[in-house]
């Protein structure tokens, strides 16, 4: 195959990428800008079931876009989701990223307690969380946790992205999520998700807020 036909910019890949998925989706009642953030999901997985397991709360992007211009933190639960958000957006507006779940104190209250270090590392996080984004690809016990506080009136953070993974309480912890009336969320029912595709919600509602800003007078 001739070089010129796969040696692309990351840019030409992207909007390359971008333009197959909507010529492929189906037909769907997504809105322009929800359908922005189930796309890049999208991307990131080449899994088009997004597109019907994707719940978002009706204040999620506002809430979400307005603490990422405001600058409030963002804390993830793997140095994974970490890694996968886009630094140079973020930055912008002065976001800091944070995981805590291989700080050596939520280590030793994680051993104490006899729970998991994702758990623990939300009850560390809490004093940085206020008015932030807690994003979850991969511990179910981290999104049972937050919840817990929220309910019990410890922390409120702007938007909670809930995309925990796999067999064990996946389901049901983002279940609770979307029931519980008191945070906005993101999120997908089911077994499917991961730290790549939470961090990727992070980063299309970068670029919406990008976006926005480009369009001010």
């Amino acid at each position: 195959m001739d070089p010129g036909s796969w040696s692309l910019p990351p840019e030409e890949i992207e909007r390359r990428s971008f333009a197959i998925i909507d010529a492929e989706a189906p037909p769907h009642g997504w809105e322009p800008r929800p359908w922005s953030v189930i796309r890049r999901m999208i991307h990131t997985t080449g899994d088009f079931s997004w597109m019907e397991t994707t719940r978002m709360h009706p204040q999620a992007l506002e809430s979400g876009l307005a603490a990422l211009r405001a600058g409030r933190p963002i804390l993830t639960d793997t140095r994974m989701a970490q890694a996968g958000l886009g630094k140079r957006r973020l930055a912008l507006w002065g976001s800091a990223v944070d995981c805590l779940v291989d700080d050596a104190a939520v280590a030793e209250a994680a051993r104490a307690q006899g729970v998991t270090r994702s758990l623990a590392a939300v009850d560390a996080s809490l004093a940085r969380m206020a008015g932030g984004v807690y994003v979850i690809g991969n511990a179910p016990t981290a999104l049972f946790r937050l919840l817990e506080h929220v309910a019990a009136g410890r922390v409120r953070p702007a938007l909670v992205v809930g995309l925990p993974v796999g067999f064990v309480n996946a389901v049901e912890s983002k279940q609770a999520l979307v029931e519980q009336g008191q945070i906005p969320y993101i999120t997908a029912l089911g077994r499917k998700g991961g730290s790549a595709v939470a961090a990727s919600v992070i980063n299309a509602l970068a670029e919406l807020a990008i976006q926005a800003e480009e369009k001010q007078p």
